[in-house]
């Protein structure tokens, strides 16, 4: 399961990557025990690979970064949140289809 579009963000990465990314960076937190997110992970590697200018995508996984989740409020998987200027700007939670996603994402970026 390697996209070299997708970065695995932990919690002693999550600074860097996320909150000081000169992009806006679409975080998916995700488990692998949850059958939603299994499904969204494609569609999110998708994502990463359209739309590599205008985002940075990363996912976390929320079993073994729990202090991040918990530091979001992040109470059901898969969430996916926009992060700019290291804050968070817009999240959806659940599976949805790709389209959603990208809306999400255009509205998110250019508000």
């Amino acid at each position: 399961m390697g996209n070299d579009n997708v970065t695995h963000v932990t919690t002693g990465n999550w600074d860097s990557e996320v909150l000081k990314s000169e992009k806006p960076v679409f975080v998916d937190f995700w488990a692998e025990w949850c059958g939603p997110c299994r499904m969204v992970g494609p569609v999110v590697e998708q994502i990463a690979q359209s739309y590599s200018d205008k985002v940075k995508v990363v996912k976390l996984n929320v079993d073994e970064n729990q202090e991040i989740a918990m530091k979001y409020g992040i109470q059901s998987i898969p969430s996916l949140l926009i992060f700019k200027d290291g804050r968070e700007i817009k999240r959806t939670i659940g599976a949805a289809p790709k389209d959603t996603y990208i809306k999400f994402i255009n509205e998110a970026i250019t508000s």
